[in-house]
């Protein structure tokens, strides 16, 4: 094997690890799961309209980084 292949399957292994790992390190660096929040939003509060995935995080940025407060309960 030459050194682009071999570079290109480490790269293909480190990009499958990610994908199946990346509910463990949203975890890990405290990003709110968007699955549970949507969960909670059909259970909680049916008549409230649910945010994008990407409106999600942005919120969940925003108030990590700017110091803002979003829960509901």
């Amino acid at each position: 094997m030459d050194r682009a292949s071999v570079f290109g399957n480490l790269l293909n292994k480190f990009k499958r690890l990610y994908h199946r790992s990346d509910r463990f390190i949203n975890l890990l660096v405290g990003m709110p799961s968007y699955d549970k929040y949507v969960e909670h939003m059909q259970t909680r509060h049916p008549n409230r309209e649910i945010l994008s995935r990407k409106e999600f995080f942005k919120e969940a940025l925003n108030a990590r980084y700017n110091g803002g407060f979003t829960r509901c309960c």
